[in-house]
């Protein structure tokens, strides 16, 4: 079988760190959840969704547009993690380790898009 959305790794791991996300975010109170939850589950989701978005695109100068978004919403949802961190809404160890979960889907989703912009599907001649 070829290459799936659904086998490639780093949309794997992405998914699984929105749905973590999603899990502790439901524990919280209703002022919680307005405010910092909204914006960290949008955010999180977010990185899984636009690699979603850019590995359905034909040409790499598409695709990569959606995977810097991706890239973007990880910063962004690292930026609420050390929100929640300082606020002490979630845990310092339990952020640390959300926090490295959060890095890895960067330096693998950096590495897939070295990776595919040296295919010839992207790179037509």
């Amino acid at each position: 079988m070829g290459y799936t959305l659904e086998k490639l790794d780093v949309y794997q791991l992405a998914e699984l760190f929105g749905d973590e996300i999603w899990e502790i975010v439901m524990g919280w109170d209703h002022f919680k959840k307005d405010t910092i939850g909204k914006q960290i589950v949008k955010s999180s989701d977010s990185i899984s969704a636009n690699i979603a978005e850019g590995y359905g695109r034909f040409y790499y100068k598409e695709s990569k547009q959606f995977y810097f978004y991706s890239r973007e919403s990880i910063q962004e949802t690292k930026s609420w993690l050390g929100k929640c961190k300082r606020s002490k809404i979630i845990k310092e160890d339990k952020c640390d380790v959300l926090l490295q979960k959060a890095e890895t889907i960067l330096v693998k989703l950096n590495a897939f898009i070295k990776f595919i912009s040296k295919s010839s599907k992207h790179n037509p001649k």
